[in-house]
């Protein structure tokens, strides 16, 4: 069971990524936005983080960078709609090990984290 942190500014979407981690065997935290997301990973011990790309304020891959300055380590995950080769590629740059388009499946969320656990950072 790892701990997941899901970052996204819709609490429609974390609710559906939450019933699907908490499906799946994993302990779910909830941050809407990136400042909630930063406090958060600050005082939880989270394995991994799920985030969105487009929200208000800073958006997520902005969020990853602060992350990575607390945690080099962190595992993140970006889900989103935008799948633009040029925003991928951001968002892999910036830190993130995987991404999840939306629409998406259980299986397209299981298998993601299940496979970002393994790898080493």
């Amino acid at each position: 069971m790892a701990t997941v942190l899901v970052v996204d500014d819709s609490e429609f979407m974390r609710r559906v990524i939450r019933n699907i981690l908490e499906g799946g065997g994993h302990r779910v935290l909830e941050a809407k936005n990136a400042d909630e997301a930063v406090k958060v990973f600050g005082k939880q011990r989270v394995d991994i983080v799920t985030m969105d790309i487009v929200m208000p304020g800073t958006d997520g891959i902005e969020t990853v960078k602060r992350l990575k300055e607390v945690n080099t380590r962190v595992k993140i995950i970006m889900i989103s709609a935008l799948g633009h080769q040029r925003t991928v590629m951001r968002a892999l740059e910036a830190g993130a090990l995987d991404f999840i388009m939306k629409p998406f499946t259980s299986d397209d969320v299981l298998e993601s984290v299940n496979a970002v656990l393994q790898m080493s950072t």
